[in-house]
Formats: structure tokens, sequence, C-alpha cells
């Protein structure tokens, strides 16, 4: 490595030349993700390595992808937060040409959706009315921080603890998990938390995409099996099945209507923790004034949610 100029020497396109390789596990395929020839991606990757001064690549035979040495996967590292930070500032100056700085982009998935954005969208219009929010929803934490980090959202309700560089988080509250069963059933009307051998051999409807926590995982480790009847992403699924009888459901206290005389609710106790709810954005981006609003608001909201919770359901 020249020790003068040291990683300054490197420019973006090397940069992003090794995150194309190192994904797509070929120069052919990296070339034309980057629209390239491959001999023009191999000399990229050659000056790279000829910057450093040490080999990047693993070049395997036959068709087994390519991988990265140590040191290509340290360097690696650094360029994925350099190209993301790159994609969310090329989102902000998008934002500003197409004049859409007037948008608010949120990330939020299913349980939030129903019991913090209803509030939550209703107050900030009435305080925003020029400003305009885009939901994207996704059951999958993953997905929301992935376009939180390119650019693709400004802002995203999350289960913490999020562990990604260029985030940074908030926590809002915590969503207790709670069991909810049939109101004829033995289970219904407890003033106390449920103790865990009532929960033995209980028949369950439970969500499918349960990362990255899984109750029924976790009341296994304790010592106690249920058996899972089906397994549905739909709240209203799960919440219908119960309210008919079909089975009961461990389900966060934000996916349940306490309302339902359908249903009876239990609290878990010390049995399973609480999701912490939060939000996460962009340390590195632009934040409007409506961000700002937003996350105010969010934070009053969930502290009212908090206190609701606390005094409709049983101790």
């Amino acid at each position: 490595m020249n020790r003068a100029n040291g990683l300054m020497a490197v420019e973006l396109r090397h940069l992003a030349a090794l995150e194309a390789v190192v994904e797509e596990g070929s120069f052919a395929r990296a070339a034309e993700r980057l629209g390239y020839t491959q001999s023009a991606l191999s000399q990229q990757i050659a000056a790279l390595e000829r910057i450093v001064d040490i080999r990047l690549l693993e070049r395997r035979s036959g068709r087994a992808p390519l991988g990265t040495t140590e040191a290509g996967a340290l360097l690696l590292r650094h360029a994925n937060r350099i190209v993301a930070s790159l994609r969310a500032g090329d989102a902000d100056l998008a934002a500003l040409r197409a004049g859409s700085a007037g948008t608010l982009r949120v990330g939020t998935f299913q349980t939030v959706g129903t019991g913090i954005l209803p509030t939550l969208l209703a107050r900030f219009a009435a305080g925003q009315a020029d400003i305009e929010v885009s939901l994207v929803e996704s059951v999958r934490k993953e997905v929301l921080l992935e376009l939180v980090e390119t650019g693709g959202l400004d802002v995203s309700f999350t289960v913490l603890p999020v562990d990604r560089e260029p985030l940074e988080t908030l926590a809002l509250m915590d969503d207790p998990w709670l069991l909810v069963v049939p109101a004829d059933s033995p289970l219904a009307g407890r003033s106390k938390p449920v103790r865990l051998p009532e929960l033995a051999g209980l028949t369950l409807v439970a969500y499918k995409y349960a990362h990255p926590f899984n109750p029924e995982e976790h009341l296994h480790r304790l010592g106690v099996s249920t058996r899972v009847l089906l397994r549905s992403d739909e709240t209203a699924t799960v919440h219908g099945l119960v309210a008919a009888g079909v089975a009961s459901a461990i389900l966060p206290g934000l996916a349940v209507n306490p309302d339902d005389p359908r249903i009876s609710i239990a609290r878990m106790g010390h049995l399973l923790p609480p999701r912490r709810i939060g939000l996460a954005w962009h340390r590195d981006r632009y934040h409007s004034s409506a961000f700002d609003a937003f996350v105010a608001l969010a934070r009053e909201v969930c502290a009212e949610l908090d206190a609701a919770t606390a005094r409709g359901v049983p101790a």
C-alpha cells in the first residue's frame, strides 16, 4: 500500500467492484450487474489489490463462487458502509430534485400498523398537513433496515436491538407478550399471570415469521411444549381463529383487541421478555423538521399506549 495516501487512493468504483464480485460470486455476473466488460472489472479489482498491496479475493477453481481473503472481508465491511452511505446521500439528492422533500417515508410492520400508526398518523397530519407520509410494510425486520440504510426509507419502526453500523435507534415502548384464549377457555378471566405448567400441551395459532424472537421456542427451552395448529403472518387470521374457539395464541400486546368479547387475555409475566419497539434511521442522512415531529409524536403515542396497557390488562 502507498503509505503516503493509504486508502485515500481507493476510488468508489473499486469498492463497488469488490462488493459486486463478492455478492455475485463471479466476475461475469458482477460485470453484468455493473455494466462493465469482464476484463474491465478484473482491472478494477487488480488496481484495488495493487493500492492496498494485499490479495483480497480467493480465486477458486471450477464452479465454486469467489470468496474473500481475511483482508478482503475486512475491506468489504468498510466498503459496504461507504457504498450504503453514498446511496443514502443519493436518495436525499433525488428527493430534492424530484421535489419530494415534503414526503416522509416510513417503514412499519403489521402490529405497529394496527396498534400505533392510526393515532400517530392522525396527529401527525393535524400538525404537518403539507407532508405526505408514504408507508412501506414488511414482516421482515432486515428488509426495512436495509431500506433505511440505503436511503429507501427515512425512518422505520423496528424491534430492538438493531446492530447495523450506520443506523441510530430510539426505544419507544415495551410490548408484552400476552396469552390470548377463547372466552370459554379454562384459562379465561385470569387475574394473575399464567403459570408455566398451565401452558403445557396448549394448541396455538402462531406467527409464521417469528424472528428475532419465537415465543414457542422460548417456552420449549423452559421445558414446556405446545402444539402449533397453524402459522400465519396475518394478525387478523390468528386473532379470528382464537375468537372462534379453534386455538389459543401468544401475541404481542399491540396485536390484541382487548375489547373483543370472544377472547380473554392473560399476561405471561416473567415467562417471556417483552418486545422493545423502537425507531431506526440513518445517522448520516439529512432529517427534516417533519422527521423530528414524527419521532416526537411516536414517543408521545407510545408512552400513552404503555400507560393504557398497564391499566387495561390484568396484572
